[in-house]
């Protein structure tokens, strides 16, 4: 199993490096998606040199946090749907959160940060495609909800965050992350300046990677399909 592991790796990481290359960009930060995986692949993942990881649930990131306490450097970004009851924890202990697209969940956020760590890193979810089952704030109000957000004390609006419609056709997969970059460039005309793009998945990061990714969320391409059980999501 490990084996395998320490193969995709290699493999994700020559797809990030061929692309970038190509293109003639800087590679994004590889994030590794690793809800509903076990600790010990993280642990591997460690061990080859992987320092960020991405989180859904926190009582299932709290357990992986626990078994890798005594690992320096691990960068947690909690990237899954956020209710108003688990924000305390996660501003406690994640550095970054991709999810945010309401103010009463930033604002939570900022008051639930602990005095003495640095500003929680906030991505806004991005409905970028308009998908009604999908969440996200829609892209007409993305200014509006970044204006209230780089008000708040403790923490940073560092970007934008999009999961698009799934396309097979490397042209199309371009189009969503066009627009998520526009979104970016829009804020910056009207005095919000930030510089992360987390965009780009398994099946589309060569078409991320185009647009200007900063994050690419790489799941499957890195564990393999995820496990049923792992704990009891919360």
């Amino acid at each position: 199993m490990m084996n395998n592991l320490e193969q995709r790796y290699r493999d994700v990481c020559g797809r990030i490096k061929d692309a970038s290359q190509r293109l003639q960009v800087t590679p994004p930060t590889l994030l590794a998606v690793s809800k509903k995986h076990p600790s010990e692949s993280l642990r591997a993942l460690y061990q080859l040199g992987q320092r960020d990881f991405g989180e859904s649930y926190w009582q299932e990131a709290e357990q992986k946090m626990l078994a890798l306490k005594d690992l320096d450097g691990i960068v947690w970004h909690f990237i899954g749907p956020i209710q108003s009851n688990k924000t305390r924890p996660i501003a406690e202990h994640f550095h970054w959160v991709h999810s945010v697209d309401r103010e009463k969940i930033a604002r939570r956020l900022s008051e639930q940060r602990p005095q003495g760590l640095p500003p929680l890193n906030l991505c806004l979810q991005v409905n970028i495609d308009e998908e009604k089952s999908k969440s996200g704030v829609a892209p007409e109000d993305v200014l509006a909800l970044a204006q209230a957000i780089h008000q708040l004390p403790n923490v940073r609006l560092a970007g934008l965050m999009c999961i698009p419609e799934h396309s097979d056709d490397p042209q199309q997969q371009r189009v969503p992350f066009q627009r998520l970059a526009r979104l970016q460039q829009d804020l910056a005309q009207a005095g919000i300046v930030t510089k992360t793009l987390s965009m780009g998945m398994s099946d589309d990061l060569e078409a991320a990677i185009a647009e200007g990714s900063t994050i690419l969320r790489i799941g499957t391409a890195l564990f393999g399909e995820r496990q049923k059980t792992v704990t009891n999501p919360s």
